[in-house]
């Protein structure tokens, strides 16, 4: 591994502390002292989760994945040394020091040597059938795709895992995102949207308070990277995900623009998305101009909503109003001020929302 000084890391690599925590890197940008993170795995030395979805193992060891906001309020409850100083919001956020990382996984590597794994069991050969279909016969190149989750880790059960995929950069989404449309409309293909029906949410418990079970599903549907794969070989309907993250070319912007952001409400407002550029990737970023202003301070220069959560990414596109329900943040920096709506982890995560305006009138 690279000396800490000079490691370089971006959203979905992953970070190994001493106690056994898997982290994931989030974003881009960065305190120099160390990474921002979300906390995905924890031994089961150290946490269980009754939640049935939880359980992975690598055949030695137990471990609990942290859903929602779970691995949050463990964080700031058992191990705040696993905190970071978010300087321009003065607080502390989820994150790993850079002297307390003991391993690196990147998932571009993960990815190469599943592929060259001489001995494939059931979900690997499902993993090759997937990529000989995207990415192959798109002729884009394997050092441009990862994987995560399981996979990532070393977890994943051959007859019952996902397949997690990453697919580094905006040309390459576009791409799959097209080939994917194609595959999904033809039947015998084996690809289908996972978000087709309501199969997905029936049976649920339902917590967003400003997003139906519908309005879900039709957001979810037309991301197009929430796919399934039957297996005739295994005879498993395989969900399969092409996670966005940023190539390295893509990332830009410097932690020390941002000079200070400050808190200055609850907002409720319909806005126009004006650029859609950064809505793949975490955090999703919409610029956008204001149409009203429904409750909350009346600010005139309402300029962004930038999303900390996975389901509100790529909610939106250019030139669709959307109902936006969040926090309000003054933001400062070196070129001068404005307003944003940011949707994150905190007391009131499942009143957030951000969603096309008349949505179910679309459905």
């Amino acid at each position: 591994m690279a000396s800490s000084d000079s490691l370089r890391l971006r959203d979905r690599d992953a970070i190994v502390t001493r106690e056994g925590l898997i982290f994931r890197v989030f974003g881009y940008t960065h305190p120099p002292e160390g990474f921002i993170c979300d906390l995905e795995y924890a031994p089961s030395t150290l946490f269980q989760s009754t939640n049935p979805k939880a359980y992975r193992t690598d055949g030695k060891r137990v471990f609990y994945k942290f859903y929602e906001d779970e691995g949050w309020r463990f964080v700031q409850k058992n191990f705040p040394q696993h905190m970071v100083l978010h300087k321009p919001l003065g607080r502390k956020v989820v994150g790993v020091h850079k002297a307390d990382i003991v391993e690196v996984r990147r998932p571009e590597q993960a990815l190469k040597r599943l592929v060259e794994k001489r001995q494939k069991d059931d979900l690997l050969i499902a993993l090759q059938k997937v990529l000989e279909a995207t990415v192959f016969s798109l002729k884009l190149r394997l050092e441009d795709f990862g994987v995560f989750g399981s996979l990532l880790h070393g977890f994943y059960h051959p007859r019952f895992s996902d397949i997690d995929i990453i697919v580094y950069g905006r040309e390459h989404l576009e791409k799959i995102r097209s080939l994917l449309r194609e595959l999904y409309s033809d039947g015998g293909s084996g690809f289908f949207n996972e978000f087709i029906g309501y199969s997905s949410i029936r049976g649920k418990v339902w917590r967003y308070k400003n997003l139906t079970p519908q309005e879900f599903v039709w957001h979810q549907r037309r991301k197009l990277v929430y796919g399934v794969f039957h297996d005739k070989v295994s005879g498993r309907a395989i969900k399969v995900e092409f996670e966005p993250v940023k190539s390295w070319r893509e990332i830009s912007g410097d932690y020390g623009e941002t000079e200070k952001i400050t808190w200055g409400g609850w907002v409720k407002a319909v806005l126009r998305i004006k650029d859609d550029s950064e809505a793949p990737y975490m955090p999703s970023v919409y610029q956008v101009e204001p149409i009203c202003i429904l409750e909350g301070p009346q600010v005139g220069d309402l300029r962004r909503v930038i999303s900390y959560l996975e389901e509100f990414r790529m909610q939106a596109w250019k030139d669709e109003a959307v109902y936006v329900e969040g926090n309000l943040e003054k933001v400062e920096t070196s070129n001068g001020c404005f307003h944003q709506i940011t949707l994150t982890y905190g007391p009131r995560y499942y009143e957030q929302v951000l969603k096309v305006v008349n949505v179910i009138s679309q459905n």
